[in-house]
């Protein structure tokens, strides 16, 4: 099993920054990648960044100059550091890790963590 939990979510002004942690407990190893989503009220859910274990990243075009995803793998923790924030940004973020063939496949999710950008 994978646990997950967030932190570092708030209220942020528009144009400002904020970084969002992700502490990553249990099968380590067997996790294939890892990500985090997003989700407004009414709306999907989202991708915002994922990362694979050789450390590649991706982005959607409409994130990839403003949100960053690392991983610290020393401390198993994964962060979202994010930028020049608008009102569009508020959502609720998600921690997503996607176990290998041991874990059988499996998705796991964090309990999210709010971000609200307004003045």
């Amino acid at each position: 099993q994978v646990q997950l939990v967030e932190f570092g979510g708030g209220l942020v002004q528009p144009g400002g920054s904020l970084r969002l942690s992700c502490e990553v407990s249990g099968s380590i190893l067997n996790i294939y990648a890892m990500g985090w989503y997003r989700q407004a009220p009414g709306k999907q859910r989202e991708l915002v960044a994922d990362i694979i274990i050789g450390g590649r990243t991706s982005y959607p075009d409409s994130m990839k100059r403003r949100f960053t995803i690392a991983r610290d793998d020393a401390k198993n923790i994964l962060y979202l550091q994010m930028t020049d924030l608008t009102p569009a940004d508020t959502a609720l973020y998600y921690c997503h890790a996607q176990g290998s063939r041991r874990l059988r496949g499996r998705a796991y999710w964090g309990q999210g963590t709010q971000v609200t950008v307004s003045f």
